[in-house]
């Protein structure tokens, strides 16, 4: 787990769909949501987006995946990311097909690849919140 000790970016807010997701982020579990007959589903939701059902449960993901596809940012005037520059913005299928919008880190911006094998990582933002990022595996 990296330790970022001055987070300086917007931080998320917990409500009661994503408790879940963020109570296991601060133990290093990266978790996604599964609807029986329709699979799983990314961003955490109360219900199922493909039939609705509220009958849903939290599975822990591999951690694993591919850069499907990013961009580097070398310009962002906003604080808490203009300290970061250049930084990677990737769009990650994790092994169980959803895609998710996360940070590329712990490498040189200029070798990350499409196709590129990534596995999670956890960045301390606060003592309550760990956010989810992803690094060469």
């Amino acid at each position: 787990m990296v330790n970022q000790s001055q987070w300086k970016k917007p931080l998320p807010t917990i409500t009661g769909e994503t408790r879940k997701f963020w109570d296991a982020a601060r133990k290093g579990h990266l978790m996604i949501q599964h609807c029986e007959p329709c699979g799983y589903q990314w961003y955490p939701r109360g219900f199922c987006s493909g039939c609705w059902s509220k009958e849903i449960d939290y599975v822990e993901a591999k951690g694993t995946g591919k850069v499907w596809t990013y961009t580097i940012t070398y310009q962002n005037r906003t604080p808490g990311f203009n300290e970061e520059v250049p930084y990677v913005l990737a769009l990650v299928e994790l092994d169980e097909g959803v895609k998710l919008f996360t940070n590329i880190i712990n490498c040189d911006p200029k070798s990350v690849t499409i196709g590129m094998d990534v596995k999670v990582t956890f960045v301390q933002a606060t003592n309550q919140i760990h956010v989810p990022m992803f690094e060469p595996l």
